[in-house]
């Protein structure tokens, strides 16, 4: 039940963002960096404040890719305030995440996740000072499932202390890279805002 809800809510999520992205790319907002700019510059603090809600959202409920949403912020906010709206947004979203799972417990992450990949990653990161080790290295580098390892850290021993202490500390280098690399390739392959 909880995993059809969670696909339903994603699937429409991502149906969203796709008929904002096209309303946007029929008003010309994807010309240029400026038009983009310009138009979500209109909305004030509440850009921002949305951008980074849904952000925090996106990592509860997964509606696109995590590297898509931090590709987004540095497009519609440039690149410090974009990366500070993702770092903000998905730090937020990783507390909720761990508050979430330490509240329904193991039973959450069977819910909402494939048995293989809890398997998976309950053999590798163990339990006490290897799990910690292993979240925070995890945490750090840009390719592991972060929105599940927040889920799963709830489920473990891990004191809320530690946990947001890897989470601001680790989290912004894996969101400078998705945040940089997904740029350059914005640019450099896709063709957009040279």
């Amino acid at each position: 039940m909880v995993k059809t809800i969670n696909r339903a809510v994603s699937i429409l999520g991502l149906a969203l963002c796709c008929v904002m992205a096209y309303g946007f790319w029929r008003a010309g907002l994807f010309d240029s960096r400026e038009a983009l700019t310009a138009y979500i510059g209109q909305f004030g603090w509440a850009g921002p404040v949305v951008f980074m809600a849904f952000q925090a959202v996106q990592v509860v409920i997964p509606i696109l890719p995590g590297g898509l949403g931090c590709l987004a912020g540095v497009i519609l906010f440039g690149a410090w305030k974009g990366f500070w709206y993702n770092y903000i947004g998905i730090c937020i979203g990783s507390l909720a995440a761990f508050a979430i799972a330490r509240a329904c417990g193991r039973p959450l992450l069977e819910a909402l996740f494939p048995p293989r990949m809890i398997e998976k990653y309950d053999r590798w990161m163990g339990s006490g000072n290897r799990f910690a080790r292993w979240f925070a290295f995890l945490i750090f580098i840009p390719v592991a499932p972060d929105d599940y390892l927040c889920f799963l850290a709830g489920t473990t021993r891990i004191d809320w202390k530690l946990y947001t202490a890897i989470i601001v500390l680790c989290k912004p280098a894996a969101i400078a890279l998705y945040s940089l690399g997904l740029t350059v390739i914005a640019q450099n392959v896709l063709g957009l805002w040279r």
